[in-house]
């Protein structure tokens, strides 16, 4: 039914929700399934004033330790991660189609007839054909700024390739920024964990006269905070950092295919094989055969 309705895009999406959702109750199921099958009571674990003193201290750190634009960053980013990839097979086919179009288009019209579709991608029918990819931004972006070099005169493939490189890692480290600054507050939580459970026993010493019982649970409800910091850690912020360098990869190389197929156009090579080129970077799990591409432009031209 959710295919029918939303397409392959929004059943991927729905999927990878499932996924981390289904990851996180596998975390939570597992520890606290285990605790509770040794006999251990889980009600001992529940320390709302741990989870306060540890993620207060993470967040305040967070925010001391990142600019105003790593916060944004982080803040923007958050919300992708819930979403399916949209770096599909799909996507993929329609970028390919694009750049084969348009190399096809300067090849047999001359470089200058694609100066109005590049300078204005927006109103340009060559681009608006791909839906796909000529909605995001930074990837037009990146195409129409080669194309434009391209246009403009004779270039130096080896000093446009370095270009290139310097680019692409540029908007890789950027893109990182929000996975990073999520990575160090994962690896400052379990030290606020210790902080915690210090707290907790200082608290437990303050009030040796109290009954061994009552002592007793003092101590257990002070090393939660140990257990929530790793916890909270490893299972469930860590992951997050991981998933979202995943995604940063995959839009680094859809560039690099970009990069690949313009360089291979500069360089002599007629539309079909410059296309191939970019193809072949391309991960193996989303890159179309020769002939599903073959089949896709044909669709497109038709």
């Amino acid at each position: 039914m959710i295919r029918r309705l939303f397409g392959p895009a929004a059943v991927f999406g729905v999927a990878l929700r499932m996924f981390v959702v289904i990851g996180y109750l596998v975390v939570i199921g597992s520890v606290l399934g285990g605790y509770a099958l040794a006999g251990g009571h889980l009600a001992a674990l529940f320390q709302p004033l741990e989870l306060l003193i540890i993620g207060g201290a993470a967040l305040g750190a967070f925010v001391v330790s990142n600019p105003g634009k790593t916060l944004k960053a982080v803040l923007r980013a958050l919300p992708a991660l819930l979403k399916g990839s949209k770096y599909t097979k799909a996507r993929y086919m329609e970028l390919m189609a694009l750049l084969f179009d348009i190399l096809t288009k300067a090849r047999k019209e001359g470089l200058m007839s694609i100066e109005a579709d590049v300078e204005r991608p927006q109103e340009s029918p060559l681009f608006q054909r791909y839906p796909a990819v000529a909605g995001d931004h930074h990837l037009i972006e990146f195409m129409t700024d080669y194309l434009r070099m391209m246009v403009s005169g004779n270039l130096n493939a080896f000093e446009i390739e370095n270009l290139m490189d310097n680019e692409i890692d540029t908007h890789h480290h950027e893109a990182m920024v929000p996975s990073h600054a999520i990575q160090k507050m994962a690896d400052g939580l379990p030290a606020f964990g210790i902080v915690a459970a210090v707290m907790g026993v200082v608290h437990t010493m303050g009030s040796v006269g109290k009954p061994p019982s009552e002592l007793g649970a003092m101590i257990a409800h002070a090393l939660v905070g140990t257990f929530l910091g790793i916890l909270m850690a490893y299972g469930f912020v860590s992951p997050l950092a991981t998933l979202l360098e995943q995604k940063v990869d995959e839009g680094t190389k859809e560039l690099q295919c970009v990069k690949v197929t313009l360089l291979a156009s500069m360089q002599g090579y007629p539309p079909p094989i410059a296309v191939e080129f970019g193809r072949k970077v391309l991960y193996s799990t989303e890159r179309p055969s020769f002939s599903e591409l073959e089949a896709h432009v044909k669709q497109k031209r038709a």
